[in-house]
Parts: structure tokens; sequence; C-alpha cells
């Protein structure tokens, strides 16, 4: 919030308005999450069959380079399956998961890349997510735009009054926004052969919409009524 450090004219008129801006901008990074499970008889196989899968899908995705901008893994567990029946605590199984998530930014590998992940023995695609980066110029220009609103829409009130702005007295950012888009969801769990690859998905990506919205206060000189 930007306020000016002492009123100039503390007996002038004040108008108080809103600016409000809102802009539909293409997004400029699709997120993905990728969960990669295991099941084994035992830890140690169960271990090593999701070391492997997951292997898997770090080298598909750092084979796309620049694509994909960020990679990160999140939630590992291992955990064992107890028979139903039977005396003491015996293990029927162990179950394990390795969740991870990707930002890409080449929309037109995302098909591609989707696919092929979802394509993966045992491994669950989930996304994608359409976002703007924190530092994406449509915020810079919505919170411009919306002080632009703000300037105009007080110079109009004064003028309906027959006066003219003279200072800003306080300029408060409400809020900058990006509502969460609706997620595609995709899901495979694939047993075919190497070369027994499904054609590529047709992902297209949804337009994001940005709103800012300030206060403004003004003092102006005294209507003319």
């Amino acid at each position: 919030m930007a306020t000016a450090s002492q009123d100039p004219h503390p007996d002038a008129p004040h108008i108080t308005v809103r600016g409000e801006a809102h802009l539909d901008v293409d997004p400029e990074i699709a997120r993905i999450g990728v969960t990669v499970t295991s099941r084994g008889k035992d830890r140690h196989t169960a271990l090593d069959d999701l070391t492997r899968r997951n292997t898997a899908v770090l080298d598909l995705l750092k084979s796309h380079g620049d694509t994909v901008e960020h990679l990160e893994t999140g939630t590992f567990s291992l955990s064992p399956q107890l028979k139903d029946k039977g005396r003491g605590e015996r293990v029927h199984a162990y179950h394990g998961h390795v969740h991870l998530t990707a930002d890409l930014t080449d929309f037109t590998a995302l098909g591609e890349i989707t696919t092929r992940l979802a394509d993966l023995d045992l491994t669950h695609v989930d996304g994608p997510r359409w976002a703007l980066r924190p530092d994406s110029p449509a915020h810079r220009k919505a919170r411009q735009q919306a002080v632009h609103e703000a300037v105009q829409r007080a110079r109009e009130y004064a003028e309906a009054l027959g006066a003219d702005l003279t200072a800003l007295l306080e300029l408060a950012d409400l809020d900058t926004d990006t509502p969460a888009a609706p997620v595609a969801r995709t899901r495979s769990l694939a047993y075919g052969a190497p070369d027994d690859t499904p054609a590529p998905l047709d992902l297209e990506p949804q337009r994001q919409h940005v709103v800012a919205r300030v206060n403004a206060r003004f003092t102006m000189t005294p209507p003319r009524l």
C-alpha cells in the first residue's frame, strides 16, 4: 500500500475509487503429477521395482531437456500389507509409491510426454494444471491497468463535479489473483510391449484469467455545484 506522508490539502474534498483489471492470457507452465507404484511379496522386490520405475520416469522427463523447467520428488513410501486372516502380524505384500511433479514449458511436447508417462507400467499421471509464473509480466500489466482505471474513474467523477484532481493520498493493492483452472486428468496402467506406444494426447492450453484490484484516494479542487 502506498500512502502520502502528509495531506498537502487537509481541507480539500476527497474522492475514493476502486480500479480493477481483468486479463485473459496464455499459460506459461503446464504442471503434471506422476505417481509410480510397486507391489512385491517381499520388501526388496517391491523396492527394486519402485526404484526401476522411478528411474524410468526421471530418464524420460530429463531426456526432454529445457522442456521440463522444474522437476522434483515429493512423497515416497514403502509399507507392508498384513494378511487378513491368521494369527500374528504376517506380511502379505509390500506396497510402494513415489510422487513426482514436473513443470513443462513446451506445450507442443506435452501430449507426447504425458502419453509416454501414462504408458509406463503402474504409473499414474495427473494433470496438466495450467499456470503463470509468479513473476509473469501479466501480473504487472494487470496491476498497471488497475491503477490507470482508478485514476481515470476518479478524474471522471471530479469532472462531473466541475473539479480537478490535485493529489494522490493513498493507493492500496487489494489483491492480485489468478483463479485456478479446471484440471484435465489422464490415467493409465500399461503392460504393452515397448513398441506399442499410443498416439500422443491432444492437450489444449487453457487461458488464464488474471485479476488486479486497487483502492485509490485523491484530493480535488472544490466542486462547482
